[in-house]
């Protein structure tokens, strides 16, 4: 005896069929919840609560010798619960979403309509299949209708409890997915924030050498960032990519920053192939790189080395940017505060993808220069499902 909500939909029609070979086979049939069709859950509850109460009642009658009649004094009882109940239901679905106390107020005023109803029926059979002659009155008839309060409000409580239920578990899923979408558009927030800061300082970089007269130089560089930003814009703003993947975008952007310091930036990878499949959302490494040029490349003449290597640890990927440049702290902490973007947008990005399953570290080597540690879950591409 469940609920059945005012835009109940239909049950579902029959598994579609396709051909394989030279006969048809049926599609593999998935478990479907019993409450995705609130209108077919309704009325299997409803059928098999009355048939319940039939086959329970009608076993009492024989096993006490009430005869045949008894059966059908049954039977018209079930037909007239099952009416009654279907009238309450109708009426229900309109109180449900209606303030409580009202809902609670009416509902007992239809129950004690409907055990009223019941009962008088229940009477008239009795005294005209079991017992003719007989009119119960007083006591016989209060006990009868204190009988039928009580199923018709164990009924209600039922209906109104699944309803209760539903109505919550919809709130809850709604809640999900608007948090889901908040989430993803904080995520593409920070993502695009890295396209115009990435493109101010290398359009900066061009312009230098344009300055300085060197066009060939400015031209090759140009080339190149139409070549990284083609790449990088092929992937929307919330999607994850392979490690091997963001180490091919890093080897592009390298590429247009060697123009600049050539000899004096000295970029080197050392990816573990049990890490190269694993996703970690797009353009997460570039700011670190950024930042060590900014940080340790520029400021030497001799320029620095720029280590970057990931490594598969358990269920954990293990990413460490490091450079061998000065590796002051000030350094670092002007590069979090210069334009808001760096390392606070890759601390947001973690944060936003993986919660407390993700770590970010920053110290300094005891030899020299600066070393950042990411650690998030191994996760792998999604595969398709087979057709």
């Amino acid at each position: 005896m469940s609920s059945v909500s005012s835009n109940a939909i239909q049950a579902a029609s029959p598994p579609p069929r396709r051909r394989e070979g030279k006969g048809w086979k049926p599609f593999s049939l998935r478990r479907q919840p019993f409450f995705d069709d609130k209108n077919r859950a309704f009325w299997i509850l409803q059928s098999c609560g009355w048939a319940g109460y039939f086959l329970l009642r009608t076993l009492s009658g024989i096993a006490n010798a009430m005869g045949w009649e008894f059966v059908l004094h049954t039977a018209l009882l079930t037909a007239t619960g099952y009416s009654i109940t279907l009238l309450m239901a109708a009426m229900y679905r309109r109180l449900i979403r209606i303030r409580p106390i009202l809902t609670w107020i009416v509902s007992v005023g239809i129950v004690v309509l409907a055990s009223a109803i019941f009962s008088a029926i229940e009477t008239w059979s009795w005294a005209t299949f079991l017992s003719p002659g007989s009119r119960p009155e007083g006591v016989q008839f209060f006990g009868s209708i204190l009988l039928t309060f009580s199923l018709l409000v164990a009924w209600s409580a039922l209906y109104y409890s699944i309803n209760y239920y539903l109505i919550l578990e919809e709130q809850t899923d709604r809640l999900l997915r608007l948090e889901h979408q908040a989430s993803a558009a904080q995520l593409a927030m920070l993502r695009y924030q890295l396209n115009p800061h990435f493109l101010f300082n290398t359009l900066n970089s061009i312009s230098t050498l344009v300055l300085l007269k060197q066009t060939e130089q400015a031209n090759a560089m140009l080339s190149r960032l139409s070549s990284f930003l083609r790449y990088t814009l092929i992937n929307e703003p919330t999607a994850q990519v392979t490690v091997a993947q963001e180490v091919e975008t890093l080897k592009l952007y390298l590429e247009i920053e060697k123009m600049r310091f050539e000899e004096r930036l000295r970029p080197r990878f050392e990816i573990d192939p049990a890490a190269s499949k694993a996703r970690l959302p797009s353009l997460l490494l570039q700011p670190l790189v950024e930042n060590a040029i900014k940080y340790a490349v520029t400021p030497s003449e001799e320029g620095a080395d720029i280590d970057i290597s990931a490594r598969r640890a358990g269920d954990k990927v293990v990413i460490v940017v490091s450079d061998t440049g000065p590796g002051a702290e000030d350094h670092w902490v002007k590069a979090q505060q210069s334009t808001g973007v760096g390392l606070a947008n890759i601390r947001d990005r973690l944060s936003q993808a993986y919660g407390a399953e993700q770590r970010f570290d920053t110290e300094s080597n005891k030899e020299g220069g600066f070393r950042v540690t990411i650690e998030i879950p191994y996760q792998l591409e999604v595969a398709e499902e087979p057709k």
